[in-house]
C-alpha cells in the first residue's frame, strides 16, 4: 500500500479531480460519461475515486473526451 502523501496517490487524485470537474462543467453523468468514453460506469466512480490502480489506457480512453492523455510527468524531489 502506498502512504498517503506519495507522488503516485497525488496525481492520481488531481487526475481524478480533473475529471469529475471536467464531466460537471459539462452537466454530464457518471453514466453518459461512461456511454461517451465506452468504459464501464464502475470504472468511472473508481476514477473520480482516485483509486491508484486503474487501467491506463482506461484512463486515456475517458481523457481523450477532453483533449488529454496521461503522459511523463517530472516528480518532484521533497527532502
Amino acid at each position: 500500500m502506498l502512504p498517503k502523501n506519495s507522488k503516485i496517490t497525488q496525481e492520481t487524485s488531481l487526475t481524478a479531480v480533473f475529471v469529475k470537474s471536467r464531466r460537471e462543467k459539462l452537466k454530464l453523468t457518471q453514466p453518459e460519461l461512461a456511454l461517451r468514453a465506452g468504459v464501464g460506469l464502475r470504472f468511472i466512480r473508481e476514477l473520480e475515486a482516485a483509486k491508484p490502480t486503474l487501467r491506463s489506457d482506461k484512463v486515456n480512453q475517458v481523457l481523450a473526451l477532453f483533449g488529454k492523455q496521461l503522459g511523463p510527468v517530472d516528480i518532484s524531489r521533497e527532502e
